[in-house]
């Protein structure tokens, strides 16, 4: 090997960051993974799928020069946050309330690829159009198999290649999978009264209904669904023709939501997605895993990108603080970025997992308690503040 490199194999969002960030710091590094140009949308033409974006995530993508190539018409800052439990449980979360200007900003998916692989093109790094394979350990990083037949060695991969990640299963990473036998269901909604940047949750005891903030439109306000739900009760929905779908989300959504922003209708399809919780032990000797690869938990808190991007920071500051003597695939290097995200990946999951759990319960007493605790967290401000920050990945 005449130098030390990195191959960063996934070319989603967590990819496309990682390979910029490493190469902003002065690491030779590539990418391998298909080069797929979201399609152009019109003004009024969103993308299926929207992430709501930390404070501290969009100062990554704006460090990585993509935050500023995204249209800012585009973009939905969220001012404030209502949580409604299932009884009469409330908190309201505001900005103001940590002297701040927004909790998060609500983008989609398809344009912040874009921005990334235009910063991508920008930074000239370089890209291998094709698809990992396998890998064989080598002294000092793997050997990279493509389905071309090209043999790429690096002393780092980086398997920023989503949930199913070949990478991690190549290089034989522990990894543990709990299904929740819920589906994730997101669609762009038509709303009737304004959303006035503010998100929106309901938890209804076996599903959880957000609405998140989207630009206006020609057509009046418009919002995005995330619904978790039953699967059996999702996979009917979904295989229901469009009118049906409409029907039966309109009479749904006034019973979780009572009125709360108006009639509510579906402007797209809806699409859904498995809902699992899920963690990996994030490296192995001259790999380690990022994003979805290395975990997933479940989307009520709306931070899984977040915690992807924050696993991106982790690891280039790790690579970028090592000794002069450590290359960059060492095991002892690698297991310091396993640590480090260690807490904030299992503090992640348990609060999801916790939250989805006690508000899976029909057992009244707890559901008083539930209850009961939100509206009371609600008056407590420091703690508050807390929550806000956490949101913000501070």
């Amino acid at each position: 090997m005449k130098q030390e490199s990195i191959l960063v194999c996934g070319t989603g969002i967590a990819g496309l960051a990682c390979a910029l960030g490493l190469s902003r710091a002065g690491l030779p590094v590539a990418l391998l993974g298909p080069r797929q140009t979201p399609p152009v949308r019109a003004a009024d033409d969103y993308h299926p799928r929207v992430y709501a974006i930390s404070e501290s995530s969009r100062a990554l993508l704006d460090r990585l020069g993509a935050w500023r190539l995204i249209e800012a018409r585009r973009i939905t800052a969220v001012e404030a946050m209502e949580i409604h439990g299932d009884a009469d449980g409330l908190l309201d979360l505001s900005a103001w309330q940590d002297a701040r200007e927004s909790l998060a900003w609500i983008v989609e998916s398809g344009e912040i690829e874009r921005a990334l692989q235009q910063a991508a093109q920008v930074m000239g790094i370089a890209w291998h159009e094709d698809k990992f394979v396998g890998l064989t350990p080598q002294a000092r990083g793997v050997r990279v198999d493509t389905a071309q037949g090209r043999q790429l060695s690096a002393s780092l991969l980086v398997g920023a290649d989503g949930a199913r990640s070949p990478v991690r299963v190549a290089a034989r990473i522990p990894h543990e999978y709990t299904p929740y036998g819920d589906m994730g269901v997101v669609a762009h909604l038509d709303i009737e009264r304004p959303h006035q940047q503010r998100a929106y949750q309901w938890f209804t005891g076996d599903s959880v209904l957000a609405v998140l903030p989207m630009p206006d439109t020609a057509q009046g306000a418009q919002a995005s669904l995330v619904w978790s739900m039953p699967e059996g009760q999702a996979q009917a929905w979904l295989a229901q023709p469009p009118e049906a779908q409409q029907a039966y989300f309109a009479e749904q959504a006034a019973a979780i939501t009572q009125g709360r922003l108006g009639r509510l209708g579906l402007r797209t399809r809806p699409q859904g997605f498995a809902l699992t919780l899920e963690r990996s032990a994030m490296m192995a000797p001259g790999v380690a895993l990022v994003g979805d690869a290395a975990h997933r938990v479940h989307p009520l808190a709306g931070q899984g990108l977040n915690l992807g991007l924050g696993d991106v920071q982790t690891l280039i500051q790790v690579l970028t603080a090592r000794a002069p003597q450590q290359h960059l695939g060492e095991a002892r290097l690698l297991a310091r970025y396993r640590r480090r995200r260690a807490e904030p990946v299992l503090a992640m999951g348990l609060v999801t997992h916790g939250l989805h759990r006690l508000f899976g319960t029909s057992c009244m007493p707890l559901a008083w308690a539930r209850n009961q605790g939100m509206s009371l967290v609600d008056q407590l401000p420091f703690i508050k503040r807390q929550l806000i920050r956490a949101a913000m990945g501070q």
